[in-house]
């Protein structure tokens, strides 16, 4: 028989490298369009206004580019996801 020992932080690592992280700047970025959406909407008339989200999206970019030091490519992933997520909050608020 073998005896094999447990390495508790070992498997605590993977646990925590396993979790899905939230990008850099997202909770902030879906504030900023928020506020943008006040504005110009991102749902017409029961349909996404696919311009004024990428307007959206590029806007709060900047900012997350600017308040976290990442790429433009990180920034617009994480603004594009934040504004999407704003998007569909309003569309299934218009619907109700």
């Amino acid at each position: 028989m073998s005896n094999r020992t447990v390495s508790w932080t070992r498997i605590d690592r993977a646990g925590q490298d396993a979790r899905a992280k939230i990008p850099a700047g997202l909770l902030g970025a879906r504030a900023l369009v928020q506020l943008g959406a006040r504005t110009r909407p991102l749902v017409v008339a029961g349909r996404y206004d696919r311009a004024a989200i990428m307007a959206a999206a590029c806007k709060a970019a900047t900012g997350i580019q600017e308040r976290c030091g990442v790429s433009r490519a990180e920034a617009m992933s994480s603004a594009l996801k934040a504004t999407w997520q704003v998007a569909k909050a309003a569309h299934r608020a218009a619907a109700h």
